[in-house]
């Protein structure tokens, strides 16, 4: 039983708040979360553009069907993660994360012998369900050992640690293909990833129940936060288009750029700068939505994200300028927006809550993955690559409007209370 594989580092007890007096365990679920952000980044780059060719699909409706099995599978888990972490432990939902992820590089390994693709569909529903869990629990994890005030910063250092483990292993798995392997990277950097985040996860992770109850005992007497449902609806809207936005780049700029003429490496290249720059400006970006509030680096980040579409589109006139300014703007756009994000719905929750409540807005976000791909497919099939990327850029655009209409920028302060 999980539940049993405990370690003596697990059975340490701890007594405080604060980034600094956890900063061990903190460093150590960072380093899980770059194990779990490695297993999603490692199908960002080859997947899509072998589909057509190594696995004989028709359309891009029909590519982007690992897309929508990974997201509806990630956007349920996460509704379950929270309620499930509050009743067995935080700790034992990240290794029964870790446990789901460990068929998915033989699952992988089948499917480029036999050319299955059905295969490849069936390995992301197990990856819907390790990113649902182990990312979920490393942020509410985090969340749990550095109370309010850091809030922002630890976020930005999870989501950082994450999507730059993303880029790393799409880069990696590109450089790995051969005509003859095209997957070769994705199963031996899955299985890599897989075994070290379990095994760091059960012996050196410890559960952080003591200190969501001192944080708790002491907000007992807390007021609930005022304007909470029309927060959530704020966000959650949001989450979904940032996530939208991730899905349509998953699935549509590897072909887009192969279409012209772009190698493998340069594709590898730009598959992995846009959540390069995504992950590696969180650590700046969390800590500043802690100093200069949520809701400002929200609004800006949806306006950029949209401009970034917008300029990737046009990159059957230059493709190399468009696909770095548009990868570029993209990165510090969502880098803006997501941890802020997850720090907002954290905000506007009480501790008893919080788990359930960030489990909710994951559900909604993820969604935007099957959203996206979806999307994606249908118009890449009736209208091309340049329209589809264009298309989300606009509601982008459109979703940073409806988040700055539904809440007033500094409305909400850092601390939500």
């Amino acid at each position: 039983m999980i539940g049993c594989a405990s370690s003596p580092v697990a059975d340490l007890p701890s007594n405080t708040l604060g980034l600094r007096e956890n900063l061990s365990q903190f460093l150590l679920l960072t380093a899980a979360n770059c194990f779990v952000g490695g297993v999603v980044g490692a199908q960002r780059s080859v997947l899509p553009m072998v589909g057509g060719e190594y696995f004989g699909l028709a359309s891009a409706t029909a590519l982007t069907s690992f897309v929508v099995s990974f997201g509806i599978v990630k956007a349920c888990t996460n509704l379950v993660a929270g309620r499930l972490a509050d009743r067995i432990g935080r700790r034992n939902v990240l290794l029964l994360g870790w446990a789901a992820a460990a068929p998915i590089p033989f699952m992988i390994a089948v499917a480029a012998d036999r050319h299955a693709w059905w295969m490849i569909v069936a390995a992301n529903v197990l990856l819907g369900i390790n990113q649902g869990l182990c990312w979920t629990m490393t942020v509410v994890m985090k969340v749990d050992l550095v109370g309010a005030r850091r809030r922002g910063l630890a976020l930005g250092v999870n989501e950082s640690a994450g999507y730059t483990f993303v880029a790393l292993a799409a880069f990696l798995v590109a450089l790995m293909a051969t005509e003859a392997m095209p997957l070769r990277g994705i199963i031996i950097l899955t299985g890599v990833f897989v075994g070290a985040g379990f095994c760091l996860s059960l012996i050196f992770v410890r559960d952080t129940e003591a200190h969501l109850e001192m944080e708790r005992a002491r907000d007992e007497s807390a007021p609930r936060p005022a304007r909470v449902p029309r927060a959530r609806l704020a966000a959650s809207q949001a989450g979904l288009l940032c996530n939208l936005n991730d899905a349509v780049i998953w699935t549509t700029l590897p072909p887009f750029l192969a279409a012209l003429r772009l190698d493998a490496a340069h594709v590898g290249f730009f598959a992995a700068l846009y959540p390069g720059i995504w992950g590696l400006s969180q650590l700046v970006t969390g800590a500043l939505s802690d100093r200069f509030g949520r809701t400002r680096l929200i609004i800006i980040g949806m306006f950029v994200q949209g401009a970034g579409h917008i300029v990737l589109g046009f990159a059957g006139y230059s493709p190399m300028i468009a696909a770095a300014g548009g990868c570029t703007l993209l990165g510090i756009g969502t880098a803006l927006a997501y941890p802020s994000l997850l720090a907002f719905v954290a905000d506007q929750s009480l501790p008893m809550d919080r788990s359930k409540a960030l489990g909710s807005y994951r559900f909604f976000r993820d969604m935007g993955y099957a959203a996206g791909a979806l999307g994606a497919g249908a118009m890449v099939d009736a209208a091309g690559f340049a329209a589809a990327i264009h298309v989300s850029g606009a509601v982008t655009i459109l979703s940073g409007v409806v988040f700055m209409t539904l809440i007033r920028p500094g409305a909400v302060s850092p601390g939500g209370r």
